[in-house]
């Protein structure tokens, strides 16, 4: 088969194999050249492993410190004429460059969000490795199934009031103003059951309950917050809301004793989810252009490498801010890196759009979630778009 890319809306149809296991390669060879903190955790479990910061995650844990890894994941194989997707041919990659290199790795194909996977995998953590001693997680879901059987669905709107801001169509590469509505109240406290902390908490628990996770284990869970010009779509909005919820959920789980419960908060980067809210994107594409040009910009891998090697496993130990929480996002809320994007933001258009943002670079970013745009990789050539997961059955 010859694989190419299929957009449609906020997501690729089709995902290449051979430029999924590239780019897995080339965030391993990017861990192996780093230098390393003298401890960190050696069993880590990474719920939502398959993509983004969460497969970044399981590779800085497994090569910074040779750590096994067992990873939850929700994708699907190759079928007939359709290609698996990219978290699926992501994870068979690195589970094989794992086992190559001598380090435990394990999937777990299925909805975290249920009890069936949680015993699953609570069960192949006893057989395998007895206990973890870090928990990530990284889970982003549009929806999820509770355990009574209500389907609860996320939605990306304001809270309390409509908003009007810029925004770029990704399809014609055009700005203008969008205005998104408010969430009712049911909207909201859906997407705080699907983003918020209530199945973090519901992992620690049934690991806790079985024996399954060391004392005084690390567990991080993954947030945004983001400059004022996104915050009506973000840290105010109903995604907000969630994080909030996620946050009040590390406070109980700390409360709760035997872990040390964090959040982390990333950096914006282009994944599935952001490309999905209005506003983000363009602020992403200006973002990128002004830390680049600083050189500080970051990716997945390299916020992923530096979050487990200085600022949880550091010589410092874990660094947060006065409020608890790890600031991945330091570099991107340098002052004077918003002070410049600020004034990109004021000023672009239709028009100035190649000189005041790197929309090149977003474009690439979304491509490479999917494994298209890979250097080195010949996508001319016919592939087998059929991929085992060595561990997935």
């Amino acid at each position: 088969m010859i694989v190419k890319p299929k957009v449609r809306g906020f997501i690729c149809t089709t995902a290449h194999a051979k430029g999924c296991a590239a780019e897995v390669k080339a965030q391993i060879e990017y861990v192996k050249a780093q230098p390393h903190s003298n401890e960190g955790p050696k069993k880590v479990l990474v719920v939502g492993a398959s993509m983004g910061y969460g497969l970044a995650s399981r590779i800085a844990a497994a090569y910074s410190f040779g750590a096994a890894t067992i990873g939850v994941i929700f994708d699907k194989p190759a079928m007939r004429s359709r290609t698996a997707t990219s978290g699926w041919y992501n994870t068979a990659a690195f589970e094989k460059s794992a086992q190559a290199d001598g380090l435990y790795a394990k999937t777990i194909n299925g909805d975290a969000y249920s009890k069936e996977i949680k015993d699953k995998t609570i069960e192949l953590i006893k057989s395998d490795l007895g206990k973890v001693d870090c928990v990530i997680y990284s889970l982003a879901a549009p929806r999820r199934t509770t355990a009574d059987g209500t389907l609860y669905s996320s939605v990306l709107k304001t809270v309390g009031s409509s908003y009007t801001n810029k925004t770029i169509n990704l399809k014609d590469n055009t700005v203008g103003d969008i205005t998104v509505d408010p969430a009712t109240e049911e909207e909201i406290e859906a997407t705080i059951k699907v983003m918020g902390g209530e199945d973090w908490k519901d992992w620690i628990d049934a690991l806790k309950a079985a024996d399954a996770i060391e004392d005084n284990a690390v567990t991080v869970a993954y947030s945004y917050i983001g400059p004022e010009i996104t915050h009506p779509m973000y840290a105010d909005g109903s995604i907000g809301k969630a994080k909030d919820h996620l946050f009040e959920t590390s406070k109980k789980l700390n409360e709760s004793g035997n872990v040390r419960a964090y959040i982390s908060v990333n950096k914006a980067l282009v994944t599935q989810s952001s490309a999905a809210i209005p506003i983000v994107p363009l602020y992403i594409s200006i973002l990128y252009k002004v830390m680049k040009e600083n050189n500080v910009h970051e990716g997945c891998i390299e916020q992923m490498t530096r979050l487990l090697n200085e600022k949880l496993y550091g010589k410092d130990g874990v660094v947060t801010d006065s409020e608890g929480r790890i600031r991945m996002d330091d570099l991107e809320m340098q002052p004077e890196i918003q002070e410049k994007v600020n004034k990109l933001w004021e000023e672009i258009n239709t028009d100035n759009l190649d000189t005041h943002a790197d929309l090149d670079g977003f474009h690439k970013d979304f491509y490479k979630l999917f494994g298209f745009g890979i250097d080195g990789v010949d996508y001319e050539a016919d592939i087998d778009p059929d991929v085992e997961i060595p561990s997935v059955n």
